[in-house]
């Protein structure tokens, strides 16, 4: 059984890395840290001692040979403990508005070093992506311990771990918090040569899956029938998207999709022929897996991708591996993603995806689809798009709409952007300001969002965009991309300490982007009046939830398996990948779906290119339907602004302040329930 196995997984990577010391080996002592106390107890009585209790054995943790010997440890806490409150509270300013020029110009440099590689325009050399994977920060955690900057820091805000955070964090006031999110700046002490190895490494995965391009014109089935017009479709998220529009197209539309499931399977065994990967020259016949040349003769035995999906996804691991030995505190990648960077336990992200989608609902939405279908459910309709108003219009009269309303990008963002703000309730004075902070750009991959770090700075929005316009498909992300803006936009602009910036974690960007996303088609003008909106958008959010959390449980387990197995190769890697996504398939989608062993859970790029990121997606899902429920009859503006300024709080807290309560799928599970019923009681019309 897979929960057990991972469990067992996990048990054995914390033992590990556990009996695995640091890099960092410190030379202060149980001895030294007591006599460090009792002189701040001489010097300041027993004024501020329960945060020295804290913070001085955490200083001690990072402090090696290289820093000082225990007498001068000992001294530099005697120089740089502050006691006095107004005294505390500048040396907080201080740091934040330091750390906004640091962190907002390396940000800055690295999105202008990236630009080849994230923005359309000629094809990036070989020095653009050497650039493109230079980190500017790398030497950031180096530079602060060895100026002991970040040692005062430690000394002065201690670390809180998740679990305090909880517990404490609803007597805290916001002073506190930000002072607890200081403390979270330096728990490690990572070498830029990690860093950098990081980075670059990321960088190339990027660069990998951004020109993946599957050119849809030039496959054929097995009568040398071609289906799709000349485009050029990346892996996965442009074949899942084309895969959706045919939903309403009967058979013609059957066979297309059951092509696009073709071709993801085999990216996903990688036995796709390297020479038809962004290339349009040959003729690929998916099925048979035979290629014509341009000449019209068949390539004998054309070579297969060799591997290369799972080598770069076992390079993210070892890049991760040089990461782990420098972090007592995480000491592993997937440490990291959840109690760090989620805040959320694995566990209970495990169970919390696992117990959906063991729910019962997830059969029965199952069984609606298959009934509006009129068919027997594929694989591939984890990605059922018909519960969208847009499942009853035509993509090619949207594409056509969209182009001539956005045929570049300064059309998108002097009357788009703007448009949607204003249909969201937002006042002149705020769609100016959003507006003006955010930076429009056509992407060389599917598209994304990039935060600014620095007030001065932009937020970047970037999504496909042909030299004949703006497809819907591109719109479609534009809208998705745009909500991200607006919550970086507003969590940094209008959170009162700038340490407080942002959200939790990515899920809840995600969650306003999907709110954004929802109302596509409103912006364009195509209101849905239909009595059964509602309970079709809760089905929605409810069968995209299972889809992704299918997926995120697969790059999870996959991850647990690598760092049981370290000395994997990439074919190894391949086949583990593989079994563990039939394995997710066959007992959580096959009871609905049926098709015994389907690998598709292992089709998505985030895995290659976003480790371990890909939780954040159902957990985001969960969030927007509850932040849904909040909005229901109210200024959609005026939430956002009430809500997301809040800044980052725990998950826990900042759902409390939200919507009243913490973040659960059961509101989404009974509003699954009851849509089915009214959808019973008003079926209105199948595909």
């Amino acid at each position: 059984m897979i929960l057990i196995l991972a469990t067992s997984l996990l048990l054995g990577v914390s033992c590990r890395h556990e009996n695995n010391p640091s890099q960092t080996m410190s030379n202060i002592d149980s001895a030294t840290i007591q006599t460090t106390l009792d002189s701040l107890r001489h010097r300041y009585g027993d004024q501020a001692m329960t945060r020295a209790e804290r913070s001085v054995p955490q200083t001690a943790a990072l402090w090696t040979p290289a820093d000082g010997t225990p007498a001068e440890f000992t001294a530099f806490c005697l120089d740089h403990f502050v006691v006095d409150t107004a005294a505390l509270w500048s040396m907080a300013q201080t740091l934040q508005a330091n750390m906004e020029s640091l962190w907002g110009c390396f940000n800055k440099i690295s999105v202008d070093l990236k630009l080849p590689l994230h923005v359309d325009g000629p094809e990036p050399t070989a020095l653009d992506e050497m650039f493109g994977g230079f980190d500017p920060s790398a030497h950031f955690d180096d530079d602060m311990y060895q100026q002991k900057i970040a040692f005062a820091v430690v000394l002065n805000f201690p670390f809180y771990t998740l679990e305090e955070k909880n517990q404490l964090g609803s007597q805290w006031s916001r002073r506190q918090w930000a002072y607890a999110r200081l403390g979270d700046l330096f728990t490690s002490r990572v070498p830029a040569s990690a860093n950098q190895q990081l980075a670059g490494q990321l960088a190339a995965a990027d660069n990998y899956i951004s020109n993946y391009n599957i050119m849809m014109g030039s496959l054929v089935d097995d009568h040398g029938h071609t289906l799709f017009p000349p485009m050029a479709l990346i892996t996965h998220w442009g074949l899942r998207d084309e895969l959706k529009t045919h939903y309403n197209e009967g058979d013609t539309g059957l066979a297309k999709q059951q092509m696009i499931y073709q071709v993801m399977c085999r990216i996903i065994d990688q036995s796709i022929p390297q020479c038809v990967i962004n290339n349009a020259r040959f003729t690929w016949n998916p099925y048979a897996n035979t290629v014509l040349d341009s000449t019209g003769h068949q390539v004998a035995n054309p070579a297969s991708e060799p591997d290369t999906r799972y080598g770069y996804f076992l390079d993210n691991f070892h890049a991760m591996q040089q990461i782990d030995r420098y972090n007592p505190r995480y000491p592993t990648a997937i440490a990291r993603a959840f109690d760090q960077d989620m805040e959320v336990s694995y566990d209970e992200i495990e169970r919390l995806f696992t117990s959906f989608l063991s729910s019962p609902q997830m059969k029965q939405v199952a069984g609606l689809i298959a009934q509006r279908l009129g068919r027997n459910l594929q694989p591939f309709d984890i990605w059922y798009d018909g519960f969208k108003s847009r499942s009853t219009l035509n993509e090619d009269d949207l594409s056509a709409l969209t182009r001539r309303l956005y045929p570049n990008r300064e059309a998108f963002a002097s009357q788009g952007m703007p448009s949607i703000l204003r249909q969201l309730g937002f006042k002149p004075d705020k769609i100016q300001f959003i507006c003006s902070h955010v930076t429009v750009d056509p992407s060389r991959g599917a598209g994304h969002a990039w935060e600014s770090n620095m007030r001065s700075d932009n937020a970047r929005l970037r999504t496909r965009i042909a030299p004949d316009g703006m497809d819907y498909k591109g719109y479609n992300i534009a809208v998705h991309e745009f909500g991200h803006n607006v919550e970086q936009t507003i969590t940094l602009h209008d959170v009162d300490n700038y340490i407080m910036k942002g959200v939790p974690n990515t899920a809840f960007t995600e969650a306003l982007a999907f709110v954004f996303q929802a109302r596509d088609l409103d912006f364009l003008g195509f209101r849905n009046n239909d009595p059964r909106r509602d309970a079709l958008e809760t089905l929605d959010i409810f069968w995209g939830c299972c889809e992704i959390m299918g997926v995120a449980l697969v790059d999870m387990y996959s991850w647990h398996w690598l760092y049981d197995h370290p000395d994997a190769t990439a074919a190894q890697l391949k086949e583990q990948v593989m079994l563990t996504a039939r394995q997710v398939w066959n007992q959580y989608f096959e009871p609905s779906l049926g098709h015994h062993d389907s690998p598709i859970l292992a089709i998505y790029s985030h895995m290659i290119d976003s480790p371990l990121y890909l939780a954040n997606y159902p957990y985001g899902h969960i969030i927007q339907f509850q932040i849904e429920q909040q909005l229901r009859g109210k200024n959609i503006a005026d939430e956002i602004q009430r809500i997301y300024p809040a800044g980052r709080l725990t998950p826990q807290h900042w759902m409390r302040h939200a919507v009243g309560s913490e973040v659960s799928a059961q509101p989404l599970l009974a509003a699954t329930t009851q849509a089915l019923e009214n959808l019973s009681e008003q079926p209105g019309k199948t595909e």
